[in-house]
């Protein structure tokens, strides 16, 4: 532990290292920009997958991250140009818009592609990579979110459902490649699973959408 607390210390005797520590504010836009470039890496992969095999399923989820990385760095960018509580205010109002349509829009892919695209297989390890990014991302949403939940800003509630709206949509994706890589399940049960945790992701992006319109209409 000795070696560790040093370098804490000396982490936070930094100007950066202070304000990351002892911020939370600064944790959340900080941890934000950086899942930023991440997750157009995973939009453009996304993207990829759809050009490549042929599959609209991947070509709209890049599109949805891709949607989710640009609100998130919006968000970001315009904390940072103004601190003020009724800009803040507008950008959640806006970005409770977004995932309201983009609510719709991963319904009806799901609903879609639980009709007639069939889902890629993978290999075992290239899986076990995408369940591991897949659950880091939900756990670093529940962490974000348990960080701005006794917080008044907008600006930090924004980000936060932004990062949880990309979790949901990923363990959707996550689940139906899943099913199509390993055997063992029937046809009708995968028809099943796929509907119901799409609809559940639906219905999570929908009212964390709306109660974000909501919310500023409250503090308009």
């Amino acid at each position: 532990m000795k070696p560790m607390n040093r370098f804490l210390n000396k982490f936070e005797s930094t100007a950066f290292g202070n304000r990351y520590m002892n911020d939370s504010r600064f944790r959340v836009i900080f941890s934000a920009t950086m899942s930023f470039a991440i997750n157009i890496l995973y939009a453009l992969y996304n993207g990829l997958l759809g050009v490549l095999g042929h599959s609209w399923w991947f070509a709209a989820f890049g599109v949805y991250y891709m949607l989710l990385s640009i609100m998130r760095l919006f968000a970001v960018l315009y904390e940072r140009r103004v601190n003020e509580r009724k800009n803040e205010a507008f950008v959640m109002k806006f970005s409770g818009v977004l995932l309201v349509l983009l609510s719709v829009v991963l319904a009806s892919t799901v609903y879609m592609a639980a009709n007639s695209d069939k889902a890629q297989q993978y290999h075992e390890i290239i899986m076990i990579t995408i369940a591991a990014y897949t659950f880091t991302k939900l756990t670093l949403a529940i962490i974000n979110a348990v960080k701005v939940k006794k917080t008044k800003s907008p600006i930090l509630v924004t980000i936060r459902n932004i990062s949880c709206a990309d979790a949901a949509a990923s363990i959707v994706s996550l689940q139906r490649s899943m099913f199509a890589s390993f055997e063992g399940t029937s046809e009708t049960d995968i028809f099943i699973m796929n509907i119901c945790t799409g609809t559940a992701a639906f219905l999570f992006v929908l009212i964390m959408g709306i109660s974000m319109i909501k919310a500023n209409k409250h503090k308009s």
